[in-house]
This record gives C-alpha cells, structure tokens and sequence, in this order.
C-alpha cells in the first residue's frame, strides 16, 4: 500500500510517519483485501490535532475517517480506530457485493463547481441570475450498483453520491434523508 503522509502548517517527524504506516497498515490488512493507497493530512487548530486519513481500495470503494484530540498520535490512533470500525462494519457487504466484481470499478471523468454564496444582507437584486463560479474540480464519477453506491456513501461519510448505474448504464444519485432513510434518483 501506498502512504502520503503529511502536515498542513506542522512538521511531521519520521516516528510519526512509520507509527501511522504500522497502525493504518495493520488496521486495514485486517478488513480490506486490497488496499491501494492512503491519504494522511494532520493540520493543528487552536491547541487541538486533526487527522484525516482516507483509504482507496482496488475495488474502487473508498474509507474516510477524521478524529480530532489534543495530542498527534491520539488524533490518529483515534482516526485509526473509526477507520477500523467502519471497515469492520462493511465488510460482510465488501465482500458480498464484490465477490463477482472481476475488473475493478470504473470511473467517467466529470467537471465540479463552487458557486458563490449569495449574500442575505444584499439588499438589492442581483443582476442575472447565472451564480458566480468561485472554483471548477475535476471528480471522478463511479460505475457502481445501487448497493455499491449506498455503501460507497455510507463509508465514505458523505451525504449525497452520484454514480453510474451499471445496470442501465445512466447516472443516478443515492442521498441520506433527514429521516435518516437513503433515498435514490433514478431518472
């Protein structure tokens, strides 16, 4: 596997680094068959640590965990321990759902954009009414089932996820509803 290990604004020393190679390491070997690579970032805010670490798997799913503590290693070992514990969760459902899978999940390069916020104290009207582009990403959309896709969201901690249907080959979106049920859009 893969290590990028680092530090926005703070020094990361080499103990840290081999620490989170054998922890992550040992945590995901566990649950995961295939890793590819993982993603640490550590930044510090006021007197507390943050650690980020996002996991890539040869399937095309991803783990995402964040933990925040006032020491760096318990920042990550708590960010471990999520990691672990979402990987434990999922994998009955890893494995079901890829037990056929032959080829690794495919991805149709797409453009994402950060539009400005409009301003609630502007008290006069705007003038179009096309936003304004504050930045333009490149993502990568998956081809997945719907139970990939709802897994994918639910691993990775996000609250919407647009995919490819591999069963009609036409985009759709899986979201978590604020009763707490998924919801998915199939045009």
């Amino acid at each position: 596997m893969r290590y990028q290990i680092s530090g926005k604004q703070i020094d990361i020393g080499t103990a840290l680094q081999t620490h989170v190679k054998q922890e992550l390491g040992d945590a995901v070997a566990k649950y995961a068959e295939r890793p590819t690579d993982a993603h640490v970032v550590f930044s510090k805010s006021g007197n507390e640590f943050n650690c980020e670490a996002i996991v890539h798997l040869s399937t095309g799913l991803t783990a995402q965990a964040r933990a925040r503590e006032h020491e760096i290693y318990a920042a990550f070992d708590k960010c471990a321990e999520k990691m672990e514990k979402q990987l434990r969760r999922y994998k009955r459902r890893l494995k079901d759902h890829h037990k056929e899978r032959a080829q690794p999940v495919e991805f149709a390069g797409a453009s994402s954009y950060i539009l400005a916020q409009e301003r609630e104290d502007s008290e006069s009207e705007p003038e179009s009414l096309q936003p304004i582009i504050v930045a333009e990403l490149e993502t990568q959309i998956p081809s997945l089932s719907v139970g990939e896709a709802v897994m994918q969201m639910e691993i990775a901690g996000a609250p919407v996820l647009v995919f490819r249907n591999e069963a009609k080959d036409e985009l759709n979106v899986v979201y978590r509803r604020d009763d707490g049920n998924v919801g998915w859009i199939d045009p």
